[in-house]
């Protein structure tokens, strides 16, 4: 067993979880929360916060026959049926695309086999998420794709009713085609989708400060997004992720930042409603809710990252809801070490790992 492995199951183990904290639990009905602290109280979120990182979960298959990658990054992931199902963005020479893993267990995501996403032609399809959407009891996969001649990236998906089966994808379709008829006011990266009882909410950010909102009524979904207009206007850049926090009539959003250096980390902000006004919980670089601040390595281990990105909270659920418990919050992130990073953002060799939160500092 080699060293960084060791820690890995050590950092994943029960025992070396901080009270409070689950990393497994099994999956009950498709969509409905895990674990048996489904009835506890629910815990709110104070800051300031503080994390431990396990070793590197998944990294780059630098050597492999088929498109080897130089980046492993933007992680989409849920639990069902016994399993993980990690859907990922890679980057290799001339080509970013997306693949499947299937693992049981933390420790063996890295060593299990991983499928090529065949769902489009395109030369750019990326940024996944995955959820089950009730209504139509199948599951959605939504990304981003380039096509050639428009100004905008598609908002494209693809679906399934077998999660566990990456052959089984339909093949790209968009949600929003980015023609002259595209509703969004301006292009942008990191499309998200999250619904209460009533609608579904399209979110996305642009790298110029501004988070971008639109919705359709649940029952016309996938199709009909419209109303467009700026949820949030910040310091933020990029994968604005948002999420339902469990026992609680509150949102979280989780966007990534960037500090000096092109140094990235995470900031926080909270709402009542999907279509209500965004507040900062954690969202400066001193106090974010997730960075080089306040991320240490698991006891033992060594820091492998300073740049805290694309951070997907460990879900209670699975559903179209993304509800996350704040009792025993994790958070999937890619990430690099500032010192090591190349100039070229292209070129940085991005690793997945798991972020668990401790306790307030």
């Amino acid at each position: 067993m080699k060293f960084g492995q060791l820690f890995l199951m050590t950092f994943l183990g029960v025992a070396a979880v901080p009270a409070g904290l689950t990393v497994f639990a099994q999956s009950n009905a498709p969509g409905t929360a895990r674990g048996s602290q489904a009835n506890n109280a629910p815990i709110r979120l104070t800051p300031p916060f503080s994390w431990e990182l396990s070793p590197p979960i998944i990294s780059p298959q630098n050597k492999r026959a088929v498109e080897p990658e130089r980046a492993v990054k933007d992680p989409s992931i849920v639990y069902d049926g016994g399993k993980w199902h990690l859907f990922m963005t890679y980057k290799c020479g001339g080509h970013t695309a997306m693949e499947y893993v299937g693992f049981d267990k933390w420790e063996n995501a890295d060593k299990s086999s991983r499928t090529i996403l065949m769902i489009s032609d395109s030369k750019y399809y990326c940024g996944p998420e995955v959820f089950y959407f009730r209504p139509q009891k199948k599951w959605y996969f939504i990304y981003q794709m380039s096509v050639p001649g428009l100004k905008k990236l598609w908002v494209a998906y693809s679906t399934t009713t077998n999660i566990a089966d990456p052959t089984s994808w339909t093949k790209a379709q968009p949600m929003l085609d980015g023609s002259d008829g595209d509703p969004r006011k301006e292009g942008g990266l990191d499309y998200w989708i999250i619904c209460d009882d009533q609608r579904a909410y399209f979110f996305y950010t642009n790298d110029n400060g501004k988070l971008w909102r639109l919705w359709t009524p649940i029952k016309d979904f996938p199709n009909g997004f419209a109303h467009p207009e700026v949820a949030l206007e910040a310091d933020i850049y990029e994968s604005g992720h948002i999420y339902r926090l469990k026992g609680m009539n509150q949102y979280i959003a989780i966007i990534e930042a960037r500090g000096p250096g092109d140094l990235r980390y995470c900031k926080a902000y909270v709402a009542d409603r999907l279509d209500g006004k965004w507040t900062g919980l954690a969202d400066t670089q001193t106090n974010p809710f997730a960075g080089a601040a306040n991320v240490t390595a698991v006891a033992g281990g060594m820091l492998w990252a300073d740049n805290i990105s694309h951070g997907e909270l460990i879900r209670d659920s699975f559903d179209e809801t993304l509800t996350v418990d704040a009792g025993k919050l994790q958070c999937l992130i890619h990430g690099a070490l500032q010192k090591d990073k190349p100039k070229s953002y292209q070129q940085i060799p991005w690793r997945l790992g798991l972020l668990t939160l401790k306790k307030p500092i």
